[in-house]
């Protein structure tokens, strides 16, 4: 361990982090869970499916350019004052959020104020997990041993995992409801169910301690006056090839974390239930529980640009099969096609990805790079992502191979981000 750090201090951080970050992405998800079967129906009614689907991805995607904002704000103040006081704040802004939404009246009882309250909150939403994700993984980053950080630092990226695996499966649950009370209030359930998520969390937050790495900057007046700053001018190349190495991420997440449940249950050519969608996505959440950390250990051991760039190489070839698969229509197949390249294959990017960005930035400016690299790439990478699938299924005559050619090329995008990396840090080291 590090000097002056015992192994309960490391336990604790990581428990903070992780339960933050669990709470954080269950309450984001949430949203993308529900926006292609609920919001599509309630907020925003068309007469043509595909345009109420288009116009509920649209506000999910506002959510991800909300999350930039999120994180030049709080990497900012993560950098100035420190990591744990911003969780503190992040946790709260997002899950006062949720709860709202699960409240918000409709667009038959209200009109037009209420997709517009829905997109404020969403924007709150967008705002609170842009400041999350970076002090979460950086709490634990900055603890762990220096030959350990892949594998430390992939542990709140479990958060991720058991956050989605929460959301489809209380989604899923609810769906048994018959639908005319699923629609009415069995949705809001798992919104406002936050509250004690929420709780929970704060008590736990509030009892770790801050980095050594940030306590040592401010022993030695070294703290950034201006982190944004300094980040642009000093880490051009690095802010590229990160935004870069992410773009895999966010599109195969939210290809088969949240178009497919809309594709499943709306538009493969043999459709399935809701609840079965949902038990898919949620059987792959939760073996990635798993695979995230034993690839953030391989990380370590491999390097951690070699194993992303290996990962992404891995998705592209996936991508195909999973589709063909995907629009089958037997349950047994479809979650195989689920679990194989989303809960085995995308861990592989996703455990070491957080080490891999604190990786580029020195600890001045930590906080606002990795937040930067992983928040503004999530716009094209993650937000847009479920519009962009839309499109390209019906562009395709409802066939997924247009989408699938999008995946692959994101891959190799990733792949050679990843590469490039690689090739820096062996001309430094």
């Amino acid at each position: 361990m590090k000097d002056g750090v015992s192994g309960g201090d490391v336990r604790r951080v990581v428990a903070a982090s992780l339960i933050g970050a669990t709470i954080e992405w269950y309450d984001f998800f949430l949203y993308g869970a529900v926006a292609g079967i609920v919001f599509n129906k309630l907020f925003f009614p068309a007469n043509d499916p595909f345009i109420s689907i288009l116009l509920a991805y649209t506000t999910f995607a506002i959510g991800f350019v909300a999350r930039p904002l999120g994180g030049l704000i709080f990497g900012h103040l993560g950098d100035r004052i420190g990591r744990k006081s911003v969780l503190v704040a992040t946790l709260l802004i997002m899950g006062v959020s949720t709860v709202l939404i699960g409240l918000l009246p409709t667009f038959q009882q209200i009109g037009m104020a209420a997709p517009i309250m829905l997109v404020i909150l969403r924007v709150l939403q967008g705002i609170g997990l842009g400041g999350e994700w970076g002090g979460a993984v950086l709490m634990a980053y900055e603890y762990a041993p220096d030959n350990q950080r892949g594998f430390y630092a992939s542990l709140p990226q479990i958060g991720l995992a058991i956050g989605l695996c929460l959301s489809s499966g209380v989604v899923a649950i609810l769906s048994g409801l018959p639908d005319a009370d699923f629609l009415s209030w069995g949705w809001r359930v798992a919104f406002i169910a936050s509250f004690l998520l929420v709780a929970v969390g704060l008590y736990i937050r509030l009892r770790v301690i801050e980095t050594p790495e940030f306590q040592r900057l401010k022993e030695e007046n070294a703290v950034a006056k201006m982190p944004f700053v300094e980040m642009l001018r000093d880490y051009p190349v690095s802010i590229l090839l990160g935004m870069g190495a992410r773009y895999i991420d966010g599109v195969f997440f939210n290809v088969f974390a949240v178009f497919s449940i809309a594709y499943l249950t709306q538009l493969a050519p043999i459709k399935v239930s809701r609840p079965v969608a949902l038990w898919a996505v949620s059987a792959a959440a939760l073996v990635m529980i798993v695979t995230i950390p034993i690839f953030g250990k391989l990380s370590d051991r491999l390097g951690r640009p070699k194993t992303y760039a290996l990962g992404a190489l891995l998705l592209a070839i996936s991508a195909y099969p999973a589709f063909w698969l995907l629009g089958g229509g037997s349950p047994v197949v479809i979650f195989l096609a689920m679990i194989i390249p989303f809960g085995v294959l995308y861990a592989i990017c996703y455990g070491p990805e957080a080490a891999l960005f604190a990786d580029l930035f020195d600890p001045r400016v930590r906080y606002s790079g990795i937040s930067f690299v992983y928040q503004f790439s999530g716009i094209f990478a993650s937000g847009i992502t479920p519009i962009i699938a839309t499109y390209l299924l019906q562009a395709n005559n409802n066939q997924p191979w247009y989408l699938v050619g999008y995946v692959v090329f994101a891959s190799l995008v990733s792949m050679a981000s990843a590469l490039a990396i690689a090739a820096r840090q062996g001309r430094r080291g």
